[in-house]
């Protein structure tokens, strides 16, 4: 039997049973591109779609709550932790938010995601973790964002409604039920509060650095 301690660091979301969560792609959604959201963020260079943080600031603070998955795996969730913290547009930062990466090591992450292409099957089972966290007479996913048919695969089997799906592509335009609606995250953030009406008073709450010991 080994003997010693063990000490875990983690950011907790105390959310109400009601809670209305608003689920973000972060390669290719938060960056201009999957690769190069990689290799910008390690040589210091921004690689983020212009007026992300203002709109998802905004959402949030309309009373949503966000969930952050990618598909990138365990061992960089640091990294993509301080990445997404490290955003500023406009004098905004985006909102607090549970940050979801795939279990699995680097390889099979990249073997799934590239070489497969089926990266919804991770994020389907994590984002059902989630929903199981709820009752079962309430869906809390109001919308989603991502870059990719497999993530309107993945928000569909969850429960997000079809018309709160937003795709980007590449050049920044935003895609809603295959159709181009919006050229740009800030031409959305002008009509937010249609898309998301405030529905409370605070933002997230979110205590952070949180310690849990084993001994």
């Amino acid at each position: 039997r080994i003997q010693g301690r063990s000490r875990i660091e983690a950011n907790l979301f105390l959310w109400s049973p009601t809670a209305k969560v608003v689920i973000s792609d972060v390669d290719g959604t938060i960056t201009k591109s999957d690769v190069m959201g990689h290799v910008m963020f390690m040589i210091g260079r921004d690689w983020t779609h212009s007026g992300v943080a203002p709109l998802y600031a905004k959402i949030a603070e309309n009373g949503y709550k966000f969930v952050y998955l990618t598909s990138r795996n365990i061992g960089q969730v640091d990294n993509t932790k301080m990445y997404l913290r490290n955003i500023s547009q406009n004098e905004c930062k985006l909102p607090p938010g549970a940050v979801i990466t795939s279990p699995d090591r680097l390889f099979a992450a990249l073997n799934r995601e590239m070489v497969q292409r089926r990266p919804q099957e991770f994020k389907i089972t994590a984002l059902l973790d989630v929903r199981h966290c709820f009752s079962t007479t309430h869906n809390p996913f109001y919308a989603g964002f991502g870059n990719r048919a497999t993530d309107v695969i993945s928000y569909r089997a969850v429960g997000v409604p079809e018309g709160r799906i937003f795709i980007i592509n590449p050049k920044g335009d935003i895609l809603r039920m295959g159709k181009v609606e919006f050229h740009t995250y800030s031409k959305l953030n002008e009509i937010v509060d249609t898309m998301f009406p405030p529905f409370q008073s605070k933002p997230s709450t979110a205590r952070g650095g949180g310690r849990l010991e084993q001994r």
